[in-house]
């Protein structure tokens, strides 16, 4: 499959089959995070690779809604960051989890971000601290998201074409026509 039709056929997957994903495609999901494009070089990134089902259900307490595709993914990866080390460092650990996710659809494997930068658990915990401290991640590290993976328990029909916004793209300046027409 070429990229634009995988990117016509990815979707964001939140139940999946309990079909483990092999170690080779796990080491190439991750591998795809590690190649992410960065900021000069810093790769202020660092990942939790996680496939313990018992830590997946503590870490989808970090959210009362939208992390439900913990309780079923056999893999997740917890996308950590250090501002000390790039001044892009939310842009460039946001690429390596798109570089992730990608990877894994074209593989066949299904994933959902899982954002937890800025949001909070049923307690009003930061979410960042309950994952900090359930996986023991330095207090320097900013969580920016969980990354989940499985195959996917959901049918799901590719994009339509026709129903992109070109309204959202302006060519040269500013306008309020849609490109494309």
């Amino acid at each position: 499959m070429d990229f634009h039709q995988l990117l016509l056929e990815r979707h964001s997957i939140r139940r999946y089959t309990d079909r483990q994903i092999s170690p080779e495609d796990v080491k190439t999901i991750l591998e795809a995070g590690l190649l992410a494009p960065n900021s000069k070089s810093a790769r202020s990134w660092q990942f939790v690779a996680v496939e313990d089902h018992n830590v997946m259900l503590e870490l989808q307490k970090c959210k009362p809604v939208y992390a439900t595709s913990l309780a079923t993914a056999p893999f997740a990866v917890v996308v950590t960051t250090n501002p000390e080390e790039s001044e892009a460092y939310i842009e460039d650990a946001s690429v390596a989890a798109a570089f992730m996710h990608l990877q894994a659809a074209a593989l066949g494997i299904g994933s959902c971000w899982v954002q937890v930068l800025g949001r909070y658990n049923a307690e009003g915990e930061e979410s960042q601290n309950v994952v900090r401290e359930l996986l023991g991640i330095p207090s320097n590290m900013v969580v920016v998201c969980i990354m989940t993976f499985g195959y996917s328990a959901e049918t799901r029909k590719p994009v339509d074409p026709a129903k992109l916004k070109w309204e959202k793209v302006h060519i040269g300046s500013w306008r309020n026509d849609a490109v494309g027409e």
